[in-house]
């Protein structure tokens, strides 16, 4: 369910790694956010740069609700959350460079993953949004993340509102970096700049980004924590399992 595909521009190794559920709008299951963060973890080491999209239309709508639903105790949600916190952290911790094709929908944990790249390429038309409230589950675990992208305030409207928003809102609020009209145009335009990046000198990007984190401060980590464990501790309740099978985007 996650494929690796390497792409050589201009004589830069660039690892293309896709979510690969495309009939279920690259649905995330755990055993995908596992080999997702695994591959990332290889992609860091063995390439020059990593573009992460998804197969089909969609980049990702969230976690596969369904397998939710066959655990009323929230063991499966755990894991999910559990898997998202990991491969952000992943991502965001690569010394390469990250892009994110994001086209056509990034939706709950798909929109969370957001948070690891240090590009984010979608369209003007994308829908994008956390509304997992809706399930009574806390979005928290993507709040680390995206208060890194964008102002506390707007992270706040965001991660409380449960409402979908454009690619052309995301890409005002710091979201989106650059945004393609069409989403066929978006993954061959991520590829295009991460080989660009690439190209830049390997130790002086990867200080950078180094640098990056650490001004992020010394809490990033109980942060990262802090979101997951918030999440967590509303899995397998009540609201959860009332409200689960109602939820559509």
């Amino acid at each position: 369910m996650i494929t690796l595909e390497t792409h050589t521009i201009d004589g830069r190794s660039i690892a293309m790694i896709a979510l690969d559920r495309p009939d279920k709008r690259n649905a995330l299951t755990p055993e995908m956010l596992v080999e997702l963060n695994t591959a990332a973890k290889a992609a860091s080491t063995d390439h020059d740069a990593i573009v992460l999209t998804g197969k089909g239309k969609a980049f990702c709508a969230g976690f596969d609700l369904a397998l939710c639903q066959t655990t009323p105790d929230g063991s499966i949600m755990r894991k999910l959350l559990t898997g998202l916190s990991a491969a952000c952290n992943t991502l965001r911790l690569s010394e390469r460079p990250v892009v994110i094709a994001a086209q056509g929908a990034a939706i709950a944990g798909g929109c969370a993953i957001l948070g690891g790249a240090d590009i984010v390429v979608s369209n003007t038309n994308a829908k994008l949004g956390y509304p997992v409230t809706k399930i009574g589950v806390s979005p928290a675990v993507s709040a680390p993340y995206m208060t890194q992208s964008v102002t506390h305030g707007s992270a706040r409207e965001r991660l409380i509102l449960p409402t979908l928003f454009s690619g052309t809102t995301a890409h005002k609020l710091g979201l989106v970096h650059e945004l393609t009209e069409e989403p066929d145009d978006v993954q061959p335009r991520a590829l295009e700049i991460a080989a660009k990046l690439a190209g830049k000198p390997p130790h002086a990007y990867a200080a950078t980004k180094g640098l990056i984190t650490k001004l992020e401060g010394d809490q990033r980590e109980t942060r990262i924590k802090q979101g997951l464990e918030t999440s967590l501790g509303l899995t397998g309740k009540d609201e959860e399992q009332r409200l689960l099978g109602a939820l559509t985007f």
